[in-house]
């Protein structure tokens, strides 16, 4: 299988915690010279992919806040493509009105993934989003009446001024009310470039403790089970059939091919990515990709990142520093961290996922 991703460059807000690249000017002669790029781009590189198209995601940045015209646009790519089984488009609540309805009706997207983060409105408003709680509830009602029955929405843990009880409100009203087919819950970072780190590097803002950041994620994973979703990757969470098939791609070495500024590819050996910059895109028609070839061992440990973020984990058997992997590896499978199963299949205790980066460290070669 193969998955394409498109990245589209335009939000109407920058949210305060978030780094992905987007671009603050909005307008249409700007989106219309971004979708002649793009579409550039698509005619020049689509015979990178060399096996049936099975995933389309179109996120950003804010894919819902482009017209319908470009949209339909974009899916005018994969018209002659009959292999998609899943077609995902990003939205945010307030976007969500009876132009995007339409569209989404008359569409190949069966997929639709919104940033909610959180629902309490103060928390929402600090971080700089655009809608309240009660419109992300009223969004994902209009979506299913729309005729879309695969809904994602995205949460956030670790917000300033989120407590416990604020976060447990959010994630059983998430749960309980809304109740998504899949959820992607997310404990915040303070990534370099955003508002939210500028505001802790000034001491404007009282970062969540680590007992308290535990505390959360231990409830996640209860609360989550308990309404029946399936914990399968370190912060996805899917009800029994509804796993997020474009995100697993890139978790089990999947190639994939990036459209649009700041997107990445991979083909199954090397990866590339397109240079994080809208004017250089349009100006060279979208043919920005920079290509990073990887040594041996680069390879093998960023499959060993990449597959201990999964439920079912990595199969160590198949690599040829087995020997040196699984002796890394035995510390943390005494301590109970890791799980090593049939002395092939490692993986990473959920009560430990959150400790992934710093196991990892051990079992790089």
């Amino acid at each position: 299988m193969a998955g394409v991703y498109i990245h589209i460059p335009f939000c109407k807000s920058k949210c305060a915690y978030c780094d992905f690249y987007s671009h603050g000017r909005y307008n249409t002669d700007l989106q219309t010279s971004f979708m002649h790029a793009l579409a550039n781009e698509w005619l020049q590189r689509q015979h990178e992919i060399t096996e049936p198209i099975r995933t389309v995601y179109i996120g950003g940045g804010t894919p819902s806040c482009l017209s319908t015209t470009h949209l339909d646009e974009i899916c005018s790519f994969f018209r002659e493509h009959n292999s998609i089984d899943e077609f995902t488009i990003e939205v945010n609540p307030e976007d969500i009105d009876d132009r995007l309805l339409r569209f989404i009706e008359d569409s190949p997207v069966n997929r639709v993934s919104m940033g909610v983060q959180s629902l309490v409105d103060d928390e929402l408003r600090f971080i700089g989003r655009r809608h309240d709680a009660a419109k992300a509830e009223r969004a994902v009602e209009a979506l299913r009446q729309a005729g879309i029955k695969n809904i994602s929405c995205d949460l956030i843990f670790g917000l300033p001024l989120q407590t416990f009880e604020s976060w447990k409100y959010s994630l059983d009203r998430m749960t309980d009310s809304i109740n998504p087919e899949h959820l992607s819950a997310y404990l915040l970072s303070y990534e370099h470039g955003t508002r939210l780190y500028a505001m802790r590097s000034k001491g404007a803002l009282q970062e969540a403790g680590e007992d308290l950041i535990h505390d959360m994620y231990d409830y996640l994973c209860t609360a989550s089970a308990k309404a029946g979703y399936e914990h399968y990757e370190i912060s996805n969470y899917a009800r029994p059939g509804f796993r997020s098939r474009h995100n697993s791609s890139y978790w089990t070495y999947t190639p994939y091919l990036g459209l649009g500024p700041g997107a990445h590819s991979f083909d199954g050996i090397d990866r590339a990515a397109n240079i994080p910059d809208l004017k250089l895109y349009i100006e060279s028609r979208g043919l920005i990709a920079e290509t990073e070839h990887l040594t041996p061992d680069e390879r093998t440990n960023e499959r060993i990142m990449i597959g201990l973020r999964t439920l079912e984990g990595l199969d160590i058997s198949t690599f040829d520093k087995y020997d040196e992997i699984k002796k890394s590896a035995m510390p943390y499978i005494a301590n109970g961290q890791l799980i090593l199963k049939d002395d092939r299949f490692l993986s990473v205790a959920e009560n430990a996922w959150m400790l992934t980066d710093s196991i990892l460290v051990d079992l790089f070669v």
